[in-house]
């Protein structure tokens, strides 16, 4: 699927309002989803590395890409904003939370920008056999762009077993509870940073969503992750 397509795909904003997530089918052709996983080891592409175990955010690594971003990755992050950026106006409205979101990704980075945001969020993920990646919240300054965008690269049972993604969510008064996310290479998984409306007996409340990534057992399993923020 081209990412241009889910712009009338009613069904991407069905699934995020009813489980939490949606999934785009082949976002990414298997070509591209080899290139870009070639491109980790060139050091040139980012502005930094992250080893997880250092952070106590688990085991394996992530590295940011730098500016000016490669074109697939700036496509994506450009193009996708577009249809997700109505969905996260009526989340916030829904939420009674102020922020609402411009037309374009261009006007969005330049709000965060110029409250110092200046640094690009998307990242490629490497987890190698015994790696994980812990329940966390992508949050990178005050301003945040509720929705965010996984694309699975390396092939499941073939590059890597295990490491399937995993979604919680928080609800008042009750445990959380947690999903396993199917997705094949190319894939990609819309899911929220932080909070989601949900639909409840007494109208709507919000409920709290945290992700990671189950231990790998064996292989190597490489992510896109685009987040529409910039960080501080």
């Amino acid at each position: 699927m081209k990412s241009a397509d889910i712009l009338n795909d009613t069904q991407i904003e069905t699934d995020l309002d009813q489980q939490g997530y949606a999934i785009i089918k082949g976002l990414i052709g298997t070509e591209n989803c080899v290139k870009l996983t070639r491109t980790y080891d060139q050091g040139d592409l980012f502005r930094s590395r992250v080893v997880m175990a250092r952070h106590g955010f688990g085991q394996g690594e992530y590295k940011y890409f730098a500016y000016p971003l490669p074109d697939l990755v700036s496509d994506l992050r450009t193009r996708l904003y577009l249809p997700l950026a109505g969905i996260a106006n009526r989340w916030n409205e829904t939420m009674n939370m102020d922020q609402r979101f411009p037309a374009t990704h261009k006007q969005y980075l330049d709000l965060c920008h110029a409250a110092g945001q200046t640094k690009p969020t998307p990242l490629l993920l490497q987890y190698g056999a015994g790696d994980y990646n812990c329940l966390h919240q992508d949050v990178y300054g005050e301003l945040l762009f509720p929705l965010q965008v996984a694309c699975l690269l390396s092939k499941p049972g073939a590059d890597f077993i295990g490491g399937e993604l995993v979604l919680t969510e928080q609800r008042p008064r009750m445990q959380s509870q947690a999903e396993v996310v199917p997705l094949e290479q190319g894939d990609a998984v819309i899911f929220p940073v932080r909070n989601r409306p949900k639909q409840g007996t007494r109208g709507t409340y919000r409920v709290n969503m945290r992700h990671g990534v189950s231990k790998i057992r064996s292989g190597q399993r490489h992510t896109l992750g685009i987040i529409f923020h910039d960080a501080q």
